[in-house]
């Protein structure tokens, strides 16, 4: 199968991961406040809640959309108000460059994030039940999926905290404004 072939579903995992959410916000706001390097737990949780949210996105799409076709549309455009309110929320959302006291959130706040983020549920239902249907009856194949995707989370998440440590850096080496 070709590169071409497969366009659709990597533009859709590439958009999906890499664009904001509650997810990319924390870790480019944790190591803002943090840095790099004390968010990477964080990180690590939020890895792990892909993982799982993967898993079970495609053992319930399979069961969920083959019972009840008609909800697909409805879960696609209820995940794209959600990325819209996201975007939103971005827009009206003020931050400080001061340092945070006390200590970044850790791996278990971020698993738990990932496991009760809504774009991650719309992402994993409409992936498997759109482009990794095939997969959802083979149990080394889903593992390795959500592993997969995993990784490219993990990858996301790390470039939205090195963008927020960067941009704490740039802001607290600045000149003051007169």
């Amino acid at each position: 199968m070709s590169i071409l072939a497969q366009l659709p579903l990597l533009s859709f995992v590439l958009v999906s991961t890499f664009t904001p959410g509650p997810a990319n916000i924390s870790s480019s706001s944790l190591a803002a406040l943090y840095g790099f390097r004390r968010t990477l737990r964080f990180q690590s949780g939020l890895a792990a809640g892909v993982f799982v949210m993967m898993l079970a996105g495609g053992l319930l799409s399979a069961g969920l959309l083959g019972g009840f076709p008609r909800l697909e549309p409805v879960l696609r455009y209820a995940g794209a108000a959600y990325i819209l309110y996201l975007a939103y929320g971005l827009l009206r959302a003020t931050y400080g460059s001061s340092g945070a006291p006390g200590t970044p959130l850790g791996f278990w706040r971020g698993l738990l994030l990932n496991v009760t983020n809504p774009k991650l549920v719309f992402y994993a239902l409409t992936l498997f039940s759109s482009f990794l249907i095939s997969l959802v009856g083979h149990a080394l194949w889903l593992i390795a999926a959500a592993g997969l995707l995993a990784i490219v989370s993990a990858c996301a998440a790390a470039l939205w905290a090195v963008f927020g440590a960067q941009v704490n850096s740039r802001l607290s080496n600045s000149p003051a404004a007169p």
